[in-house]
């Protein structure tokens, strides 16, 4: 009986584990605050424009890249803004969903997920990279991380 609880649990522990080393990268949901912060730290802006309960690619490309120590180590030159549309109203609040489609509109007028664009501290357009191939090849999203930083 003790070993098919420890069988049980395992899975519970890994998940818990995964979702800590995640919230070592510090993402914002504000365009404004985004920008604010860039300014006062002299960073470009790393949007990622993502349908977090729909998107496979999405799913995958954060599993991939975003716990690795080289995202990790090159997001700190940068000030991350995460925006989310997922299909799950519920996952968000009203208030952050209209907020998100109004930066999409603006940023993201195809909708494309996932999608990486980077702007500088006034708005401006820099790069993008969109998509995701799903096969853990994560080069190209680190090479643009690398351009900007």
């Amino acid at each position: 009986m003790k070993r098919l609880f420890i069988l049980l649990l395992f899975p519970v522990l890994v998940c818990a584990q995964a979702d800590i080393s995640k919230s070592s990268v510090d993402w914002l949901t504000n365009y404004d605050t985004a920008i604010k912060k860039a300014k006062k730290k002299n960073t470009n802006i790393l949007m990622f424009f993502t349908g977090s309960d729909w998107c496979a690619p999405c799913k995958l490309l954060k599993k991939d890249l975003f716990d690795t120590e080289e995202f990790k180590a090159l997001a700190s030159e940068y000030t991350l803004l995460y925006v989310d549309i997922p299909m799950n109203k519920d996952l968000i609040s009203e208030k952050q969903l209209k907020h998100n489609e109004e930066i999409s509109t603006k940023f993201n007028k195809r909708g494309s997920v996932p999608l990486f664009k980077i702007i500088d501290a006034q708005g401006k357009e820099l790069d993008k990279i969109s998509g995701y191939g799903m096969q853990g090849e994560i080069q190209y999203h680190i090479d643009l991380l690398r351009k900007y930083k």
